[in-house]
Protein backbone atom coordinates (compact mmCIF):
# COMPACT_ATOMS: atom_id res chain seq x y z
CA UNK A 1 0.00 0.00 0.00
CA UNK A 2 1.08 3.05 -0.22
CA UNK A 3 0.95 6.28 2.10
CA UNK A 4 -2.64 6.54 3.36
CA UNK A 5 -2.92 9.88 3.78
CA UNK A 6 -4.92 10.80 7.07
CA UNK A 7 -3.22 13.31 8.93
CA UNK A 8 -5.54 15.71 9.41
CA UNK A 9 -4.54 19.78 10.58
CA UNK A 10 -7.87 20.51 11.95
CA UNK A 11 -8.45 24.36 12.89
CA UNK A 12 -8.39 23.82 16.87
CA UNK A 13 -9.26 26.59 19.09
CA UNK A 14 -7.11 29.62 20.02
CA UNK A 15 -6.40 29.78 23.77
CA UNK A 16 -4.19 32.39 26.23
CA UNK A 17 -2.80 35.70 25.76
CA UNK A 18 -2.52 37.99 22.67
CA UNK A 19 0.85 37.05 22.23
CA UNK A 20 0.20 33.32 21.87
CA UNK A 21 -2.87 33.68 20.12
CA UNK A 22 -0.26 35.82 17.07
CA UNK A 23 2.27 33.46 17.06
CA UNK A 24 -0.23 30.09 16.64
CA UNK A 25 -1.82 32.56 13.44
CA UNK A 26 1.62 33.16 12.04
CA UNK A 27 2.23 29.34 12.54
CA UNK A 28 -1.02 28.86 10.65
CA UNK A 29 -0.13 31.04 7.59
CA UNK A 30 3.11 29.61 7.39
CA UNK A 31 1.38 26.19 7.00
CA UNK A 32 -1.15 27.41 4.70
CA UNK A 33 1.71 28.58 2.31
CA UNK A 34 3.43 25.49 2.42
CA UNK A 35 6.17 26.88 4.98
CA UNK A 36 6.82 23.65 7.02
CA UNK A 37 9.66 24.71 8.48
CA UNK A 38 8.62 28.27 9.13
CA UNK A 39 5.12 26.94 10.87
CA UNK A 40 7.04 25.19 12.90
CA UNK A 41 9.45 27.32 14.37
CA UNK A 42 6.52 29.51 15.10
CA UNK A 43 4.46 26.80 17.29
CA UNK A 44 8.12 26.16 18.85
CA UNK A 45 8.08 29.64 20.07
CA UNK A 46 4.45 29.24 20.89
CA UNK A 47 5.20 26.16 23.06
CA UNK A 48 8.55 27.74 24.55
CA UNK A 49 5.79 30.57 26.20
CA UNK A 50 3.01 27.72 27.02
CA UNK A 51 4.22 24.66 26.85
CA UNK A 52 0.57 23.03 27.58
CA UNK A 53 -0.85 24.73 24.56
CA UNK A 54 -2.88 21.50 22.98
CA UNK A 55 -3.58 23.06 19.46
CA UNK A 56 -0.06 24.08 19.19
CA UNK A 57 1.00 20.47 20.43
CA UNK A 58 -0.99 18.68 17.75
CA UNK A 59 -0.14 20.84 14.74
CA UNK A 60 3.18 20.75 15.40
CA UNK A 61 3.50 17.10 15.49
CA UNK A 62 1.29 16.81 12.34
CA UNK A 63 3.93 19.26 10.66
CA UNK A 64 7.05 17.55 11.79
CA UNK A 65 5.61 14.48 10.15
CA UNK A 66 5.51 16.36 6.65
CA UNK A 67 8.49 18.05 7.52
CA UNK A 68 10.72 17.18 4.27
CA UNK A 69 13.97 14.63 5.50
CA UNK A 70 17.35 14.03 3.68
CA UNK A 71 17.73 11.09 5.05
CA UNK A 72 15.76 8.18 7.00
CA UNK A 73 17.44 9.02 10.54
CA UNK A 74 16.25 12.74 10.30
CA UNK A 75 12.76 11.63 9.14
CA UNK A 76 12.81 8.75 12.35
CA UNK A 77 13.66 12.19 14.29
CA UNK A 78 10.89 14.23 13.56
CA UNK A 79 8.81 11.23 13.78
CA UNK A 80 9.90 10.81 17.14
CA UNK A 81 9.40 14.45 17.97
CA UNK A 82 5.96 14.33 16.29
CA UNK A 83 4.82 11.42 19.14
CA UNK A 84 5.98 13.30 22.07
CA UNK A 85 4.51 16.00 21.31
CA UNK A 86 0.97 14.00 20.52
CA UNK A 87 1.55 12.20 24.13
CA UNK A 88 2.19 15.51 25.71
CA UNK A 89 -1.02 16.73 24.07
CA UNK A 90 -2.68 13.72 25.43
CA UNK A 91 -1.69 14.61 28.65
CA UNK A 92 -2.73 18.22 28.97
CA UNK A 93 -6.25 17.49 27.68
CA UNK A 94 -6.90 13.28 27.74
CA UNK A 95 -10.61 14.17 26.91
CA UNK A 96 -10.04 15.99 23.35
CA UNK A 97 -9.75 12.85 20.33
CA UNK A 98 -7.49 14.43 17.86
CA UNK A 99 -4.53 13.45 19.37
CA UNK A 100 -4.77 10.26 20.21
CA UNK A 101 -6.34 9.77 16.14
CA UNK A 102 -2.72 11.32 14.92
CA UNK A 103 -0.80 9.11 17.49
CA UNK A 104 -2.37 6.15 16.35
CA UNK A 105 -1.87 7.72 12.25
CA UNK A 106 1.80 8.00 12.81
CA UNK A 107 2.00 4.51 14.04
CA UNK A 108 0.32 2.95 10.91
CA UNK A 109 3.24 4.46 9.25
CA UNK A 110 5.71 2.88 11.50
CA UNK A 111 3.54 -0.48 11.06
CA UNK A 112 3.15 -0.18 14.88
CA UNK A 113 -0.24 -1.78 14.31
CA UNK A 114 -1.27 -2.90 17.60
CA UNK A 115 -0.21 0.46 19.09
CA UNK A 116 -1.94 2.12 16.59
CA UNK A 117 -5.12 0.24 17.00
CA UNK A 118 -5.22 1.27 20.68
CA UNK A 119 -4.91 4.93 20.60
CA UNK A 120 -7.70 4.84 17.86
CA UNK A 121 -9.58 3.34 19.89
CA UNK A 122 -9.26 5.52 22.55
CA UNK A 123 -10.34 8.31 20.18
CA UNK A 124 -13.20 6.96 19.23
CA UNK A 125 -14.37 6.22 23.01
CA UNK A 126 -14.52 10.14 23.04
CA UNK A 127 -15.98 10.82 19.79
CA UNK A 128 -17.46 7.45 18.37
CA UNK A 129 -18.73 9.22 15.30
CA UNK A 130 -15.24 10.52 14.35
CA UNK A 131 -14.81 9.58 11.06
CA UNK A 132 -10.56 9.68 10.33
CA UNK A 133 -10.65 7.23 13.53
CA UNK A 134 -12.83 5.00 12.57
CA UNK A 135 -11.07 4.54 8.71
CA UNK A 136 -7.40 4.91 10.41
CA UNK A 137 -8.15 1.69 13.00
CA UNK A 138 -9.93 0.06 9.93
CA UNK A 139 -6.37 0.35 8.41
CA UNK A 140 -4.21 -0.80 11.49
CA UNK A 141 -6.42 -3.79 11.38
CA UNK A 142 -5.95 -4.51 8.15
CA UNK A 143 -2.59 -4.53 8.24
CA UNK A 144 -2.16 -7.05 10.96
CA UNK A 145 -4.43 -9.26 8.96
CA UNK A 146 -7.85 -8.82 10.64
CA UNK A 147 -10.02 -8.57 8.07
CA UNK A 148 -13.10 -9.25 9.44
CA UNK A 149 -12.20 -6.26 12.41
CA UNK A 150 -11.38 -4.15 9.09
CA UNK A 151 -14.39 -4.23 7.12
CA UNK A 152 -16.66 -3.62 10.38
CA UNK A 153 -14.14 -0.48 10.60
CA UNK A 154 -15.04 0.68 6.97
CA UNK A 155 -18.38 -0.20 6.80
CA UNK A 156 -18.70 2.15 10.41
CA UNK A 157 -17.09 4.57 8.63
CA UNK A 158 -19.39 4.25 5.38
CA UNK A 159 -22.18 5.24 7.50
CA UNK A 160 -20.68 8.68 8.12
CA UNK A 161 -18.93 9.35 4.74
CA UNK A 162 -20.28 6.70 2.16
CA UNK A 163 -19.05 8.28 -0.77
CA UNK A 164 -14.88 8.94 0.74
CA UNK A 165 -12.30 8.04 -1.44
CA UNK A 166 -9.69 6.98 0.63
CA UNK A 167 -12.52 5.02 2.62
CA UNK A 168 -13.83 3.31 -1.04
CA UNK A 169 -10.02 2.54 -1.59
CA UNK A 170 -9.08 0.57 1.52
CA UNK A 171 -12.59 -0.93 1.66
CA UNK A 172 -11.73 -2.55 -1.32
CA UNK A 173 -8.13 -3.68 -0.51
CA UNK A 174 -9.51 -5.43 2.44
CA UNK A 175 -12.63 -7.15 0.06
CA UNK A 176 -9.21 -8.19 -2.15
CA UNK A 177 -7.32 -9.31 1.04
CA UNK A 178 -10.23 -11.39 1.81
CA UNK A 179 -10.42 -13.09 -1.66
CA UNK A 180 -13.63 -11.00 -2.08
CA UNK A 181 -12.85 -9.83 -5.83
CA UNK A 182 -16.10 -9.00 -7.27
CA UNK A 183 -17.21 -6.82 -4.03
CA UNK A 184 -13.54 -5.13 -5.02
CA UNK A 185 -14.61 -4.83 -8.16
CA UNK A 186 -17.79 -3.05 -7.16
CA UNK A 187 -16.50 -1.15 -4.67
CA UNK A 188 -13.65 0.38 -6.77
CA UNK A 189 -16.01 1.07 -9.47
CA UNK A 190 -17.98 3.69 -6.98
CA UNK A 191 -14.75 5.36 -6.27
CA UNK A 192 -13.82 5.36 -10.27
CA UNK A 193 -17.29 6.98 -10.71
CA UNK A 194 -16.34 9.17 -8.02
CA UNK A 195 -12.98 9.95 -9.01
CA UNK A 196 -12.40 8.83 -12.53
CA UNK A 197 -8.93 10.66 -12.97
CA UNK A 198 -7.92 7.84 -9.97
CA UNK A 199 -4.70 5.91 -11.37
CA UNK A 200 -4.77 4.01 -8.13
CA UNK A 201 -8.38 3.09 -8.70
CA UNK A 202 -7.65 1.70 -12.37
CA UNK A 203 -4.85 -0.23 -11.29
CA UNK A 204 -6.43 -2.10 -8.39
CA UNK A 205 -9.58 -2.66 -10.35
CA UNK A 206 -7.34 -4.68 -12.44
CA UNK A 207 -5.58 -6.92 -10.06
CA UNK A 208 -9.03 -7.78 -8.76
CA UNK A 209 -9.94 -8.77 -12.33
CA UNK A 210 -6.62 -10.73 -13.07
CA UNK A 211 -7.78 -12.62 -9.74
CA UNK A 212 -11.36 -13.23 -11.32
CA UNK A 213 -9.37 -14.46 -14.87
CA UNK A 214 -10.10 -11.14 -17.26
CA UNK A 215 -6.90 -10.61 -17.96
CA UNK A 216 -7.70 -8.67 -20.98
CA UNK A 217 -10.00 -6.16 -19.30
CA UNK A 218 -7.10 -6.09 -16.45
CA UNK A 219 -4.69 -4.75 -18.80
CA UNK A 220 -7.00 -2.19 -20.32
CA UNK A 221 -7.62 -0.64 -16.69
CA UNK A 222 -3.47 -0.46 -16.65
CA UNK A 223 -3.42 1.11 -19.73
CA UNK A 224 -6.16 3.91 -18.11
CA UNK A 225 -3.62 4.17 -14.96
CA UNK A 226 -0.51 4.92 -16.90
CA UNK A 227 -2.37 7.23 -19.71
CA UNK A 228 -3.61 8.82 -16.10
CA UNK A 229 0.16 8.66 -14.02
CA UNK A 230 2.97 7.67 -16.71
CA UNK A 231 5.36 7.10 -13.74
CA UNK A 232 3.26 4.40 -12.10
CA UNK A 233 6.29 2.02 -11.89
CA UNK A 234 3.25 -0.85 -10.52
CA UNK A 235 1.66 -0.39 -13.37
CA UNK A 236 4.19 -1.56 -15.94
CA UNK A 237 5.09 -4.02 -13.40
CA UNK A 238 1.90 -5.58 -14.06
CA UNK A 239 1.38 -5.06 -17.52
CA UNK A 240 4.80 -7.12 -18.18
CA UNK A 241 3.31 -9.93 -16.03
CA UNK A 242 -0.02 -10.20 -18.07
CA UNK A 243 1.93 -9.49 -21.37
CA UNK A 244 4.74 -12.25 -20.65
CA UNK A 245 1.38 -14.50 -19.83
CA UNK A 246 0.43 -13.56 -23.57
CA UNK A 247 3.39 -15.03 -24.91
CA UNK A 248 4.91 -11.42 -25.86
CA UNK A 249 8.40 -12.09 -24.21
CA UNK A 250 9.92 -8.73 -25.94
CA UNK A 251 7.26 -6.55 -25.06
CA UNK A 252 6.78 -8.07 -21.49
CA UNK A 253 10.90 -7.40 -21.05
CA UNK A 254 10.56 -3.56 -22.26
CA UNK A 255 7.30 -2.87 -19.64
CA UNK A 256 9.29 -4.60 -16.72
CA UNK A 257 12.36 -3.06 -18.26
CA UNK A 258 10.36 0.39 -17.54
CA UNK A 259 8.54 -0.51 -13.93
CA UNK A 260 12.43 -0.97 -12.87
CA UNK A 261 13.56 2.37 -14.09
CA UNK A 262 10.68 3.88 -12.17
CA UNK A 263 10.61 2.26 -9.31
CA UNK A 264 14.83 0.68 -8.79
CA UNK A 265 14.16 -0.37 -4.92
CA UNK A 266 11.35 -2.71 -5.99
CA UNK A 267 12.74 -6.00 -5.38
CA UNK A 268 9.64 -7.85 -6.83
CA UNK A 269 10.06 -6.37 -10.45
CA UNK A 270 13.78 -8.02 -9.68
CA UNK A 271 12.16 -11.78 -9.00
CA UNK A 272 10.04 -11.19 -12.02
CA UNK A 273 12.16 -10.05 -14.67
CA UNK A 274 14.38 -13.13 -13.25
CA UNK A 275 11.47 -15.62 -13.70
CA UNK A 276 10.83 -14.00 -17.13
CA UNK A 277 14.89 -14.73 -18.03
CA UNK A 278 15.02 -17.61 -16.05
CA UNK A 279 14.37 -20.42 -19.46
CA UNK A 280 16.13 -18.09 -22.13
CA UNK A 281 19.16 -16.38 -19.97
CA UNK A 282 19.76 -17.92 -16.58
CA UNK A 283 22.88 -16.08 -15.94
CA UNK A 284 21.08 -12.28 -16.49
CA UNK A 285 17.87 -14.58 -14.29
CA UNK A 286 20.53 -14.71 -11.21
CA UNK A 287 21.56 -11.41 -11.55
CA UNK A 288 17.76 -10.29 -11.62
CA UNK A 289 17.62 -12.35 -8.21
CA UNK A 290 21.03 -11.22 -6.41
CA UNK A 291 19.70 -7.47 -7.08
CA UNK A 292 16.10 -8.50 -5.27
CA UNK A 293 17.99 -10.57 -2.22
CA UNK A 294 19.92 -7.29 -1.82
CA UNK A 295 16.60 -4.76 -1.62
CA UNK A 296 15.08 -7.48 0.00
CA UNK A 297 16.84 -9.67 2.52
CA UNK A 298 13.86 -10.75 4.75
CA UNK A 299 12.87 -12.98 1.61
CA UNK A 300 15.91 -14.26 0.93
CA UNK A 301 15.71 -17.88 1.20
CA UNK A 302 13.10 -18.03 -1.55
CA UNK A 303 15.76 -16.30 -4.13
CA UNK A 304 18.83 -18.30 -3.02
CA UNK A 305 16.28 -21.28 -3.77
CA UNK A 306 15.62 -19.66 -6.80
CA UNK A 307 19.25 -19.26 -7.74
CA UNK A 308 19.99 -22.85 -7.09
CA UNK A 309 17.13 -23.86 -9.44
CA UNK A 310 18.84 -21.63 -12.46
CA UNK A 311 21.38 -24.70 -12.42
CA UNK A 312 19.71 -27.29 -14.32
CA UNK A 313 17.07 -26.88 -17.07
CA UNK A 314 14.40 -28.80 -15.13
CA UNK A 315 15.07 -26.25 -12.40
CA UNK A 316 14.19 -23.32 -14.78
CA UNK A 317 11.55 -24.64 -16.11
CA UNK A 318 10.20 -25.22 -12.49
CA UNK A 319 10.55 -21.64 -11.75
CA UNK A 320 8.61 -20.39 -15.22
CA UNK A 321 6.04 -22.89 -15.07
CA UNK A 322 5.08 -22.27 -11.07
CA UNK A 323 5.16 -18.27 -11.87
CA UNK A 324 3.20 -18.35 -15.01
CA UNK A 325 1.03 -21.19 -15.02
CA UNK A 326 1.13 -23.05 -11.90
CA UNK A 327 -2.73 -24.48 -12.90
CA UNK A 328 -0.84 -26.66 -15.88
CA UNK A 329 1.12 -28.11 -12.74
Amino acid sequence: MKKLGWLVLGVLLLSGCSQEKDLFQKAQLAASKGDIAQAVQQYSYLLKKNPRHYAALVNRGILLERLPAEDNATRAKNRQMAEQDYLAAIEVDPLIPEAYNNLGALYIDENRNEEAVFYLSEALERNPRYFTAQMNRGIANSKMGRTLEALADFNRAGQLRPNDPLLLLNRALVYYQMGQYESAINTLERLIALEPDNARAYLEHARALIQLGYPAQAYADLEQAVALKPSYALAYYYMGDLMFRRGEKEAALGLLSRAKELADQYAPAYELMGDMLSIDDPVLAVANYAAAKKLDPSHAGRYDAKMRLMRSEAGRERVQTLRFFPREQ
